[in-house]
């Protein structure tokens, strides 16, 4: 990747809306594996 003098506000755009769907992801990683780890701890 090239770094030029021109910066694209489109490309930034979607470098944002990615990161904070790859956020929402991890949050709902997270909450997946709190409710997994709280069924285990409750069944065993």
């Amino acid at each position: 990747m090239n770094r030029s003098a021109h910066r694209r506000p489109r490309a930034i755009a979607i470098a944002r809306t990615d990161n904070e769907s790859r956020q929402l992801a991890f949050r709902l990683s997270l909450i997946a594996a709190g409710a997994l780890a709280a069924l285990i701890a409750l069944f065993y």
